[in-house]
């Protein structure tokens, strides 16, 4: 622990094109991407930085020909490397990229294509249904390009009207022509880093997401600023949704800007066996995936009839550590094996993640930096770094990045309020929402309550929407009660909400409502989970003040339903209790 070391050796990262030329000129020949083209394929493809940066500028040269410069351009389908070359070859040409999440409704992927009246579509494999539901339906009005990742595609030419049809591959090939022929349109554009780059739309928790307004300059500079926290190895697989920032910004723009490798995953069920069969070193991930992977280990554990051992092998090593012994690759190999024998960083933000987690990685031999971040600062805003870190911390800003508390209380837990060059632009289309959430010195108010210490370090109380505020006006953040019923044993999801009774207008009972671990309570023999589960939360109500007690214990069949950054989506929850 030595708060004093210096920051780590970083890319800057001017635009997009320099980005992508720069890591060819630095490191031609490693490996910049690499995929299976199906999840049963032995063969991994794998692309040079050098060949990564022809194929983005061919791409874009072919763009420019088609009068797509200074347009925008939604993406929409799974990650793939199509994707990836679609995101970093539009914003390349000065064109605003529009990512969209290929699991929302069909209105939804055509109100935004629409809304943020884009020239062309970019679509995967998997989102090419939808594209053809919404031209027999008569969407896309504004699109007049649709170009497919795949060279092959189902959709009838018959359905697109006086729209064009064409594929990634397509024009590539000619773009190369062009660029071999002498057409040097693409770098002989100058890119204004402080215009519209890139419009996400927030996935939301907890109601209708908005368009985030990014420019280049926001994005590049969050990546040079952050990177400079982390000391990242040189392979890592890349698991998130690409439409989200934490899936583009820091696994693609952070990584590649670095010399790094990125194996893009064939997605979520695939992605145990492909980090046992890539061998990553590090991983970016969001707390729900390490949440299950805690589980998976102790369940493991407690079906070989190893549980015990674990815990004692953990207090032993912890003992060592402390007086300059390290045994953990030795004792946890099998443990370890499982995440592919190579893994030693991972990078985890977008929630609150329990501390006995961070706790269990780093017995095992694995280090967690716990980060925090927002689609509307590009997104990261701090991080614990990775010989400096402090329990139930989210770390200290990233360089140039001011935060401030809003109306702290007595505790110091106010509103925790950005200002830095990472801070969108505002909201597409929408200036009142974008007053709101500016204060007339510059900050960003992010809707979530913290607080920070003596030295800066910023702690997580809770999402401001999620408050729950009795009729007595005390306030209670659900997220401190959930991290304390995220350690019970049998707890696989909860939430905690205000209880809305049909009868009586209070909403002074608060609800825990849990999704259980069936195995784990088979295992362990418990019939009546309704009972344990009551009982387990009296013990944690008893070291709780009485206004922050858990009042009623609801069990659900199904776990929870989530966003694609597999964050519970709180806003359709059932919450009556009567």
């Amino acid at each position: 622990m030595n708060k004093n070391y210096p920051i780590y050796k970083t890319t800057f990262i001017d635009d997009m094109r320099s980005l992508v030329e720069e890591a060819a000129q630095n490191y031609p020949d490693s490996i910049a991407i690499s995929y299976k083209n199906k999840p049963s394929d032995k063969e991994v493809k794998k692309v040079t930085f050098a060949t990564w940066r022809d194929d983005v500028r061919d791409l874009g040269t072919a763009l420019i020909s088609l009068r797509l410069r200074e347009e925008s351009i939604a993406i929409v389908g799974e990650n793939s490397y199509g994707w990836c070359c679609s995101f970093f070859a539009v914003m390349a040409i000065g064109s605003v990229t529009v990512p969209v999440d290929k699991e929302l409704p069909i209105e939804d992927i055509d109100g935004i294509i629409t809304t943020t009246g884009c020239k062309a579509v970019i679509f995967g494999r998997t989102s090419e249904s939808k594209i053809k539901e919404l031209l027999e339906k008569g969407g896309l009005t504004s699109a007049e390009l649709l170009i497919s990742v795949d060279d092959t595609c189902g959709i009838d030419k018959a359905l697109l009207g006086d729209k064009k049809l064409t594929s990634l591959a397509t024009l590539e090939t000619k773009g190369k022509s062009l660029y071999e022929g002498g057409d040097n349109a693409y770098y002989d554009y100058k890119i204004d880093v402080n215009k519209l780059a890139s419009i996400v739309f927030t996935s939301g928790t907890t109601g209708k997401g908005k368009g985030v307004m990014l420019s280049q300059a926001n994005i590049c500079l969050d990546m040079t600023l952050g990177m400079y926290n982390f000391d990242i190895t040189r392979k890592t697989l890349h698991v998130l949704p690409p439409h989200h920032t934490f899936g583009s910004t820091v696994n693609y723009i952070g990584h590649l800007a670095q010399g790094c490798e990125v194996y893009i995953s064939s997605g979520l069920k695939h992605v145990s066996d492909e980090i046992r069969e890539q061998q990553p070193t590090h991983l970016i991930l969001v707390p729900a995936f390490l949440e299950v992977m805690n589980r998976k280990i102790w369940t493991t554990a407690r079906k070989t009839g190893k549980e015990k051992l674990l815990k004692g092998m953990i207090k032993v090593s912890d003992a060592l550590r402390k007086v300059g012994i390290d045994l953990r690759k030795k004792l946890f190999g099998s443990v370890l094996a499982a995440f592919g024998g190579k893994l030693e960083l991972i990078i985890c933000g977008g929630a609150k993640l329990d501390e006995e987690i961070i706790n269990t990685f780093d017995s095992l031999g694995i280090t967690i930096l716990n980060g925090y971040g927002i689609t509307e600062c590009a997104p990261l805003i701090s991080a614990n770094r990775n010989k400096y870190r402090k329990p139930g911390s989210v770390g200290t800003p990233i360089l140039a990045c001011r935060v401030k508390i809003d109306n702290p209380d007595e505790n110091g837990e106010g509103e925790i309020c950005v200002k830095g060059p990472n801070v969108m632009l505002g909201y597409y289309n929408n200036p009142e929402a974008t007053a709101e959430v500016f204060d007339k010195e510059g900050f960003f108010h992010t809707g979530d309550y913290g607080k920070l210490d003596e030295e800066g370090w910023i702690y997580i109380t809770g999402r401001k929407k999620n408050l729950i505020i009795l009729s007595n006006g005390k306030n209670v953040y659900p997220e401190e009660i959930e991290a304390d019923l995220q350690k019970v044993e049998g707890v696989s999801e909860v939430v905690v909400y205000a209880g809305e009774s049909r009868v009586q207008k209070n909403k002074d009972t608060i609800v825990a409502e849990i999704f259980p671990d069936s195995d784990f309570l088979a295992d362990k023999g418990i019939s009546d989970a309704q009972r344990y589960f009551e009982e387990q939360v009296k013990l944690i109500n008893a070291k709780m003040p009485p206004y922050k007690a858990v009042k009623r214990v609801k069990l659900r069949d199904v776990e929870f339903q989530k966003n694609t950054s597999r964050k519970i989506t709180r806003f359709n929850i059932d919450k009556t209790i009567d």
